[in-house]
């Protein structure tokens, strides 16, 4: 989005200041100033991820294909939390399988009563995985061993990185870019010794994400009855937090 990216958010702040705005070809090389402007938006953008665990904008679905006899496989690098109740073998006409979910195994379990699959190698261990188990070095393992190239799906948070080059966009919908400025202009007032206006712009940034915690996190269910008392029929709706 050529509206909605390192650049454009940076240039924001510089005109709020009134500063001269930053080119795609001077960015790289911004001292001053206009590194702090840089340094503000990334911390503007760090400050909203670390004010939710699970920001849905943050929300990867992976899919990673098993290796026949590999137990073990690695966290996808920029995971901040995977949920191990989401692993599944997705369906596969040409494998013979069918959609499954995996069921979760402590990793202590897994060493009393599951060992044997990663350190015997024998062909008759080996069938399609129905356990799954995270390691103390973030890694999972599945098991019984896969004896095909399976294709395995799971959910994870991500750690969002740093906006760096003048057209990185960041993971925060465009929709909320108001609010991404409100937080670097309260870090760039500080940068220029500005309490007062330091301060107004904190207050309007913190309300700016609570909004945000209000659309996306901030959320009810609702159980529907369907008992039946000797009067009548009832059919009313509980709410739970």
């Amino acid at each position: 989005m050529a509206d909605y990216n390192y650049l454009t958010l940076v240039n924001e702040v510089n005109r709020r200041l009134n500063e001269v705005e930053l080119t795609s070809a001077n960015f790289a090389t911004a001292s001053g100033f206009y590194h702090t402007t840089k340094d503000a938006i990334n911390s503007a953008i760090r400050h909203i991820n670390h004010e939710e665990f699970g920001w849905p904008f943050n929300h990867v679905e992976q899919e990673d294909v098993l290796t026949a006899g590999i137990i073990r496989y690695g966290y996808p690098h920029d995971a901040k939390f995977v949920d191990m109740d989401s692993f599944r073998i997705k369906k596969d006409t040409n494998l013979n399988v069918n959609t499954k979910l995996l069921k979760y195994v402590d990793y202590k379990d897994y060493l009393q009563n599951h060992i044997k699959y990663e350190y015997d190698g024998s062909d008759t261990l080996q069938d399609t995985p129905a356990y799954v188990s995270v390691t103390p070095s973030l890694e999972f393992l599945v098991f019984p061993t896969p004896d095909k190239a399976y294709e395995l799906v799971y959910e994870y948070y991500r750690n969002p990185v740093e906006l760096e080059n003048y057209d990185d966009v960041p993971s925060i919908p465009k929709e909320f870019k108001h609010i991404i400025v409100d937080g670097a202009m309260y870090y760039a007032y500080q940068f220029r010794g500005d309490t007062q206006a330091s301060q107004l712009a904190q207050q309007k940034f913190e309300e700016g994400v609570k909004y945000m915690r209000t659309l996306y996190i901030n959320r009810y269910s609702y159980i529907r009855s369907t008992y039946r008392p000797k009067s009548g029929i009832s059919n009313f709706s509980v709410r739970v937090a």
